[in-house]
């Protein structure tokens, strides 16, 4: 699989993954900073942003994608960082790849298994009639019931293709979220028992969200034994982008060693 990526900077390489329903635009708030020291990829996973669809999905096939994107560009070994869903597969590459990988970067996740929470959410955006709907704020208003947070309607509905954009007279989803539906369980679910990663990790949590508690870290401390994790208190699920600075203050002084 071929998937789609932007990549900026100059130097030793870093490779970025995204979280569910996100892309490579998540980190374009913090990338150019990050472009300073390292030379970026900023990747869409499987089924993302503009890579290509599949119906099969899991995280053994994404850690498989990454490689092949390895290969593809020749990165024999690279620091790695994943947020959510991408902070998974990036613990899955590592894994299964440990000798590709020089650092790595845990955004809000752990390798537990998570409830379905995201259920009401597909079932509301997989209702939608999009023929019948001429703006993203109509959209909004019948998704407001579903889905009451604006920030995360709007954050959703940037997954969709205007009239403008495509050839098409109607909005389109540029994802297939039949696909992401079929495939919840498997984003929803714990990453397998393996041989530990021996290399350097660092697990940034927020301290308003709920995704990486003080019970969870044992299962984070037996595959990754060198791991550290580090709080944000005043960040959410989304680290990179409700603490900004001190996202990439702890990222470059670990990724640096400075």
């Amino acid at each position: 699989m071929q998937l789609h990526f932007k990549q900026l900077g100059q130097g030793r390489p870093l490779v970025m993954l995204h979280g569910l329903f996100g892309s490579l635009d998540n980190f374009l708030g913090v990338a150019p900073k990050l472009a300073e020291t390292f030379s970026l990829f900023l990747v869409d996973l499987r089924n993302h942003g503009l890579s290509p669809h599949n119906p099969e999905m899991n995280y053994s096939v994404m850690a498989d994608d990454v490689a092949e994107f390895f290969d593809r560009h020749a990165l024999a070994r690279a620091n790695l960082l994943g947020h959510s869903m991408g902070g998974k597969a990036a613990m899955q590459f590592a894994l299964s790849f440990p000798e590709r990988v020089e650092k790595l970067v845990v955004v809000d996740i752990a390798p537990r298994a998570y409830p379905p929470d995201h259920d009401k959410m597909f079932k509301a955006l997989l209702a939608l009639d999009l023929k019948h709907f001429e703006s993203r704020r109509q959209m909004e208003e019948v998704l407001a019931p579903d889905i009451p947070d604006l920030v995360v309607c709007r954050f959703l509905l940037k997954n969709l293709k205007s009239p403008s954009s495509s050839s098409s007279s109607h909005f389109e989803w540029r994802i297939p979220l039949d696909i992401l539906f079929e495939n919840y369980s498997n984003i929803c679910a714990a990453i397998p028992p393996h041989a530990p990663f021996p290399g350097p990790a660092l697990f940034l949590r927020g301290g308003k969200s709920h995704y990486v508690s003080d019970d969870g870290l044992s299962q984070i401390h037996k595959l990754f034994p060198q791991a550290k994790v580090e709080t944000i208190s005043g960040a959410g699920h989304w680290v990179h982008a409700d603490a900004r600075e001190e996202f990439l203050q702890r990222t470059l002084r670990f990724l640096t060693g400075n």
